[in-house]
């Protein structure tokens, strides 16, 4: 009696030699084509940046853009799509073909603070990524109004009540920074979110608010025209341009928050072009003018490996969630 192959056996041998065929020729099995890298890129490289054009991370990115163009071969145009602390165009890069031709510069806030104020649905997880490169470290400074009195963080400690300060948004780096600031040092405030650095700073210059904690690159020319009295960075030590300014650590409070950047794109992009664009941004990290554009702007290098990147950050968002569970926080402003 002849045994004839069953409908399964047939097409799970024709799976095989498909699979087979497949790899030969060296094609994506997930995604049914052949992917060929070696003519990379192969037109405009755009890289999105999730916030406002003229701020701190539209400007990281032109700076970037400019210089690995003539590297990488190809033009680099920057499209601002603002919303939601860049959740809004980090989804969108996520979804994008993992060829390399789109990018996304991403903030580390976003990473790391944003999900501790959002739902999981509109958190973005770094894992849906593929990371690039590390780019800078940003530092957050507690400044105070000319009006506020304050000289010091002591002052504010010392003041016996309630103060207002403003914040750069919900899930952000300035939010976490100076509550968790203030719930160690036990300092009774009332919270003012604003949508960026420029409003916050604008009301503490008018004393709208008494403090607030904005982005060193942003706070220094009106810290420098004596329009804002700083007391507290936000960095591990402190920092090189406010050399005379103790950071929150030393001063006896543990808030390590910093903003970081990095260059992302969708997952699963090849090796190969990823290669190319880390060789693209490292030849731009040793320009003179991408150096002299740190500078002028109070950013620290933090120029890591994608893998680095990824280790780092989660760290970072393990210990702010230890920080708001200790102390009871919340980001959302819902109890």
């Amino acid at each position: 009696m002849k045994h004839f192959p069953t409908r399964r056996a047939v097409l799970g041998t024709a799976s095989a030699f498909t699979l087979l065929a497949l790899t030969a020729c060296g094609g994506n099995v997930a995604g049914g084509t052949a992917a060929n890298t070696s003519k990379y890129p192969t037109g405009p490289v755009t890289l999105t940046v999730g916030q406002a054009a003229g701020g701190s991370t539209d400007l990281i990115a032109r700076a970037l853009a400019e210089g690995a163009t003539k590297t990488l071969g190809a033009p680099i145009p920057v499209v601002n799509k603002p919303g939601a602390n860049g959740a809004l165009a980090t989804k969108e890069l996520a979804g994008k073909p993992a060829d390399g031709q789109e990018l996304v510069l991403l903030t580390a806030s976003l990473i790391t603070i944003t999900p501790l104020a959002v739902s999981a649905e509109e958190a973005v997880n770094i894992d849906d990524l593929d990371v690039i490169a590390g780019l800078s470290q940003d530092d957050y400074v507690l400044v105070a109004s000319t009006d506020s009195g304050f000289k010091s963080f002591k002052d504010v400690t010392d003041a016996g009540r309630n103060v207002t300060f403003g914040t750069t948004g919900v899930g952000t780096g300035s939010q976490l920074a100076q509550t968790v600031l203030f719930k160690q040092a036990n300092v009774q405030g009332t919270d003012v979110p604003f949508d960026s650095g420029k409003p916050a700073l604008t009301a503490v210059m008018g004393n709208q608010v008494e403090l607030a904690t904005i982005q060193l690159g942003e706070a220094m020319p009106q810290i420098e025209a004596g329009k804002v009295a700083p007391l507290l960075v936000f960095s591990e030590e402190r920092n090189s341009f406010l050399p005379d300014v103790p950071s929150a650590k030393e001063a006896g409070y543990d808030v390590p928050v910093a903003q970081y950047r990095a260059v992302a794109a969708p997952k699963g992009t090849p090796q190969d072009v990823k290669d190319k664009l880390l060789a693209a941004f490292k030849e731009t990290f040793k320009t003179d003018a991408y150096k002299e554009f740190n500078e002028k702007n109070m950013l620290t290098p933090k120029e890591l490996s994608g893998e680095e990147v990824v280790t780092e950050w989660k760290g970072y968002a393990a210990k702010y969630k230890e920080l708001v569970e200790k102390y009871n926080i919340s980001l959302s402003g819902n109890k």
